[in-house]
């Protein structure tokens, strides 16, 4: 199996040289966020800890936590450690749940951000040469223009069509030679399922061989549907826009786990609960510390991603620890009658069964007790059976997710493309159960 580096002798440091390098950086950026972000100089004094208390990595645990809702309390540029005369990008959240979470980013880190990206491309296997068509969003969300420097950097001839007009998509795969895909999961799908529509034939029409795909979570068997799909070999990556954006961690071609670019960011997995650090390969809460970071630096920062970490070497020969996929989210957690459901485990079980289209939505309400409703779009070829047969695979269906959640579903079969679609990240649950309270 061939494995391509982007800064080979970065990505190959022992264990060792990469916890030097990680001690030397996270002092300084103690240090530095105490003396930048008033925030950080005043939970430093409130827990008595000064930057000279940071004798080793290990000490990361006696620095305070980062809060999604710090960003947003300091709305707009009260997290930031330089003046805005230094800032030379802005990006920012949607804001749909209150105020934006606002990044800043100095002429370092974009240059930081753009080689990160660099290894996240080759790491799969791009390369100079590739034609990169790049279908996540551009604007405020960091996806598209992330990918964008980082394939310029490595010498791909990138494709910045940014996400939706699926037909334009097609025509561009076709015209233009695309070899890379960038995008989310279920617009891929939705890219493979419009150009069967319209009767392209991608074996022979389109010549894509690499997907990079992230900004949400994703099953193997949805990963499984999308290579037989497009006939390419999908790659999972992983990022948040509070910590750069895309290039936090990525597949290699062994898909154990997503390496995570240590040099550079600082991961760590803690119990929901506790709040305390798990044992390598346990499952918990995803930190990440950005540890040259200077437009706004954050330490210890909660993603509510949950996930585990693997210090083993890979037999890519990167020492750099791998994180697996990320399973779910602790706030996304639904608790239906006293069970805990996770959307991921619905999504286990639908794309493990043929018939099943590739968009699904999950709806909680309540009627005296909750109730779980999953609309399911189905095949074209299955949609199309007789009414007997769809009650019996409806039956099916729930039977399964009832034997995997422990707990009663009632599913709703429609027709393909039936669902609402989204160029950007997938509207998978709705839950009903406060507007009716």
């Amino acid at each position: 199996m061939e494995y391509l580096y982007w800064n080979k002798d970065v990505e190959l440091f022992s264990r060792e040289e990469i916890e030097r390098i990680q001690y030397k950086r996270l002092r300084s950026m103690v240090k530095y966020c105490c003396d930048n972000v008033r925030l950080y100089n005043e939970r430093f004094k409130k827990a008595g800890l000064n930057p000279e208390d940071i004798k080793s990595v290990k000490d990361v645990t006696k620095i305070p936590f980062t809060f999604k809702d710090d960003l947003r309390e300091n709305y707009p540029f009260k997290m930031f450690a330089k003046p805005l005369e230094e800032i030379v990008r802005l990006h920012a959240s949607s804001g749909t749940s209150g105020s934006p979470t606002v990044v800043g980013y100095t002429r370092n880190d974009i240059e930081t951000w753009t080689e990160l990206m660099a290894r996240t491309i080759t790491c799969p296997g791009g390369h100079r040469g590739d034609i990169l068509q790049n279908a996540y969003g551009y604007g405020l969300f960091t996806g598209g223009l992330g990918f964008h420097y980082g394939g310029e950097r490595i010498g791909a001839a990138v494709i910045p069509i940014s996400g939706g007009n699926t037909s334009l998509q097609i025509k561009l795969m076709k015209d233009f030679g695309s070899t890379i895909l960038t995008c989310t999961p279920s617009y891929s799908l939705y890219i493979a399922e419009y150009a069967k529509q319209e009767g392209v034939d991608i074996e022979k029409e389109i010549k894509l061989r690499l997907g990079i795909f992230g900004a949400e979570p994703s099953s193997e068997t949805l990963r499984s549907k999308i290579e037989n799909s497009l006939n390419i070999d999908a790659f999972d990556i992983y990022g948040l826009s509070e910590i750069y954006g895309p290039g936090v961690s990525v597949e290699c071609p062994e898909k154990n786990g997503l390496h995570v670019w240590e040099d550079q960011i600082l991961p760590e997995v803690i119990d929901k609960e506790t709040r305390e650090p798990v044992s390598p390969g346990e499952k918990g809460i995803l930190l990440f510390t950005p540890l040259t970071k200077e437009g706004v630096p954050l330490l210890r920062y909660i993603t509510n991603d949950i996930a585990s970490l693997n210090y083993e070497k890979c037999n890519c020969n990167r020492k750099m620890v791998r994180m697996s996929k990320v399973t779910g989210r602790a706030d996304d957690m639904l608790i239906v009658r006293g069970v805990n459901v996770y959307p991921s485990q619905i999504e286990h079980v639908l794309m493990g069964i043929p018939g099943v289209g590739e968009n699904y939505q999950i709806v909680v309400d309540r009627d005296i007790l909750d109730t779980l409703t999953v609309r399911v779009e189905v095949t074209q070829e299955k949609f199309s059976d007789r009414i007997k047969d769809l009650e019996n695979f409806q039956r099916m269906i729930e039977e399964r997710l009832f034997e995997a959640l422990r707990v009663k579903v009632k599913i709703e079969l429609v027709a393909p493309g039936e669902i609402p679609r989204s160029m950007g990240k997938a509207k998978r649950v709705i839950d009903l159960r406060k507007e009716n309270i």
